[in-house]
C-alpha cells in the first residue's frame, strides 16, 4: 500500500512536471521590435536641455524560466542624444549631439497578469556614430571642436519597462537610464575636463512581432 502511495506521487509529479515544461516552452518567443525614442542627456553647466525624437529597431528573445518569469536579451540600433544650450564665459550656444548606438540589454521579465509584464536589467551599447552642430549663432563651434572621437565609445545602464504582450504583438514602453558620461575625459592647457558632460536619458516606445 506505502509503495502505490509513492508510486502515485511519483506519477503526479512527473505528469506535473511534463505539463509545467510545455507551459513554458511555448511561451518561448524569438521576433523583431522598433519604435521611437524620446532621448536627452542630462548634462551639467547647461542652461537648457532640448529632448530629441529617434528611432530603435532590432531583434529579441524570449527565453521562459518559468510559466511567469523569463529572460530577454535583446539587440538594437538606438538613437540618442539631445539639444544643449550652454552660457558660459568659455562656451556659448546651442548645439545638436545625434548619437547612435547598437545596444544589447539584458532584461528579467515577470509577468503580472495574463496580458502584461514588467521588464528590468542592465544594458550595454557601442556608440557607432556621433554628429554635432550649431543650432544657433555660437561664440564657440561646435561642430569645429567637437567629432566622435571626443565621445565615449562604451556605455552601459539600466532599462524598467512596462509591456502589454499579446500572442504574437507586443506594446511596450521602457526607460533606460545611462550610468556612464557621454564625453570622454580631454585635457585644454593643462586642464582637465569633460564635454558633454552629461548621460543619456532615453524613454522609449515599441511594437514587437513574435516570428516564432
Amino acid at each position: 500500500m506505502k509503495n502505490s502511495k509513492i508510486l502515485i506521487a511519483i506519477v503526479l509529479l512527473i505528469s506535473a512536471s511534463q505539463l509545467t515544461f510545455s507551459q513554458v516552452k511555448n511561451d518561448f518567443k524569438f521576433g523583431i521590435k522598433g519604435g521611437v525614442n524620446f532621448s536627452n542627456i542630462n548634462a551639467e553647466n547647461t542652461s537648457e536641455n532640448k529632448a530629441l525624437t529617434g528611432v530603435n529597431f532590432g531583434v529579441f528573445a524570449k527565453l521562459p524560466i518559468t510559466s511567469s518569469f523569463a529572460i530577454q536579451p535583446e539587440m538594437y540600433f538606438t538613437t540618442k542624444g539631445s539639444e544643449l544650450t550652454y552660457e558660459s564665459v568659455f562656451v556659448d550656444g546651442t548645439a545638436q549631439f545625434d548619437l547612435n548606438y547598437i545596444e544589447v540589454p539584458v532584461l528579467a521579465v515577470f509577468k503580472i497578469s495574463n496580458k502584461f509584464n514588467i521588464q528590468l536589467g542592465p544594458y550595454a551599447s557601442y556608440l557607432v556614430d556621433a554628429n554635432v552642430k550649431n543650432v544657433s549663432d555660437v561664440s564657440y563651434n561646435f561642430e569645429n571642436n567637437i567629432d566622435s572621437g571626443d565621445f565615449t565609445k562604451f556605455d552601459t545602464g539600466i532599462a524598467a519597462g512596462l509591456e502589454f504582450e499579446g500572442k504574437s504583438f507586443s506594446l511596450g514602453v521602457r526607460y533606460n537610464f545611462g550610468l556612464i558620461t557621454v564625453g570622454e575625459e580631454k585635457t585644454y592647457f593643462g586642464t582637465n575636463y569633460v564635454f558633454p558632460d552629461g548621460k543619456n536619458s532615453v524613454l522609449n516606445v515599441y511594437l514587437s512581432y513574435s516570428l516564432f
